[in-house]
This record gives structure tokens, C-alpha cells and sequence, in this order.
């Protein structure tokens, strides 16, 4: 992860994360196999990266959290899902665009 502004989950604090903050959170699930996923990984650490301390942004490998990826029925990745106060708010699957992922994040605000 080159972005020091995107958190890498684990199953272990992945209830203390989203619950840990009052901020809108994005998760990003995905996988290092994913061409998809890694197309839109630049995307995600520009976000973050941009709108640090505005939105808390984090990445979720589903080979490493196989418990959260069925908590949250991921079926096909890229698939990200917007949270506030630690409750999911919306979602996308697949590519999304810089723009659509500021808009429904500015949405939670």
C-alpha cells in the first residue's frame, strides 16, 4: 500500500474500525488477483489521499477477510461500500469513477 491516508483492514478490527469514527468511512474490497481492483486502486489513495481528515478511507483484501467480505455479501469486486456512523449508507460494484465515489461520500457528510 503506498498511501499512508488508506488502512488496511483485517477481520480482526474491522468492527472497531468503522465504529471507531464519525467521519464518512469507504471501504474498498478487493483482491491482489483483481485487474479491475488494481486499476482502481490509484483512484482510491488519490480520495484518500486528497480528503484526509474529511473521509476515512480503508482497503479490504477478501483472501485475507474472508469474514467480512460474507458479512457484507461481496460477490464480484471492485466493490465498494460507503459507511457512516459505523452503518453501510450505499455500495457500488466494479469500476466507479472518481467523481461518483466524491459525490456519494460528500452525500454522507
Amino acid at each position: 500500500m503506498s498511501s499512508p491516508h488508506v488502512t488496511e483492514l483485517k477481520d480482526s478490527d474491522f468492527e472497531s474500525f468503522l465504529n471507531g469514527t464519525s467521519s464518512p468511512v469507504l471501504l474498498d474490497f478487493w483482491a491482489p488477483w483483481c485487474g479491475p481492483c488494481k486499476g482502481l486502486t490509484p483512484v482510491i489513495e488519490e480520495i484518500a489521499s486528497e480528503n484526509a481528515g474529511k473521509f476515512v478511507v480503508a482497503k479490504v483484501n477478501v483472501d485475507d477477510c474472508p469474514t467480512a467480505a460474507l458479512q457484507f455479501g461481496i460477490k464480484s469486486i471492485p466493490t465498494l461500500i460507503f459507511f457512516k456512523n459505523g452503518e453501510k449508507r450505499d455500495q457500488t460494484v466494479g469500476v466507479t469513477g472518481k467523481a461518483d465515489i466524491l459525490r456519494r461520500l460528500e452525500a454522507l457528510l
